[in-house]
């Protein structure tokens, strides 16, 4: 199967190389928007719980050129989609484009839509659908009259780690702020940030010191999909916790002058999530 792992603009190479050392297949960096790969679910799994840069993984359902609506509506419903979508499956689309003949995003989702359940109609003989289980969300990317389909396998954005419940003014995106760690090379030396804000540089190395997969703490839509991938992505987070460093001497450093609050960071041994936090 095809992937995408996306990712903004400067860290597509990084996701990349990430994406290559899980052991993906095909690996081929984008210009614009992330990299694609091959590989099974396992590959995909891996991918929303190691990759620190990327912003979501997408299931590539296939890419062709529409200049009309009836291209569109036919490119879409020549799409596979029963080999996914279950009789109950929620699939609502969202839809941009770029530098196309077809710029109205509204209308792409509708056609989009209808074109899906068109589909599902001639293979599930049914007339209407529930839409009650679980959510393959399905994007639309038009981009110079090249129409992308992906089911979104992450759900919320991977930058959102599951482990923050608090933020500060402007707060830093966690993969920006693991891109940022990546290019310095830092890795087994004292880390500070005497401008912390509300310390997202100090956790993503922290994390990173404890080789703690970004997605370890939260859920991805495509694990709600069945009860066969639910187990696979538990198998894949239990080999997760356990190539967690479970002693790490390194200190880790970052406060702020912000006089509303201060955050002050250090990992030590054995802490769960590599580091403790104070604010007052």
């Amino acid at each position: 199967m095809k992937w995408i792992a996306s990712a903004a603009f400067g860290l597509e190479g990084m996701t990349g190389r990430d994406l290559k050392r899980l052991g993906a297949e095909n690996v081929r960096v984008m210009d614009v928007g992330g990299a694609m790969f091959e590989g099974g679910f396992e590959t995909a799994f891996q991918a929303n719980l190691w990759l620190r840069t990327a912003d979501r993984i997408y299931l590539c359902m296939g890419q062709f050129e529409a200049r009309t609506f009836e291209e569109l509506f036919q490119g879409v419903k020549a799409l596979s989609w029963e080999t996914f979508l279950p009789r109950d499956a929620r699939f609502p689309v969202r839809a941009k484009c770029v530098k196309s003949t077809l710029m109205s995003p509204s209308d792409v989702q509708k056609i989009v839509k209808r074109a899906v359940v068109e589909r599902l109609k001639g293979v599930y003989k049914e007339d209407w659908f529930s839409e009650t289980g679980a959510l393959f969300q399905i994007d639309v990317g038009i981009r110079s009259d090249v129409v992308t389909v992906c089911i979104d396998a992450s759900g919320e954005p991977l930058s959102k780690r599951g482990y923050r419940t608090w933020n500060g003014e402007a707060p830093l995106r966690e993969t920006l702020a693991a891109g940022i760690i990546l290019l310095s090379r830092w890795k087994d030396r004292p880390f500070y940030d005497i401008t912390c804000g509300s310390g997202t540089i100090a956790i993503e190395a922290a994390r990173r010191a404890k080789n703690c997969a970004p997605g370890l703490f939260r859920q991805f839509d495509a694990q709600m999909w069945d009860d066969q991938y639910r187990a696979a992505f538990r198998a894949e987070k239990e080999r997760a916790q356990q190539e967690m460093r479970e002693s790490v001497e390194m200190p880790i450093f970052a406060w702020d002058i912000d006089p509303k609050w201060k955050t002050a960071f250090i990992l030590r041994r054995r802490m769960p999530f590599a580091l403790s936090q104070r604010r007052r």
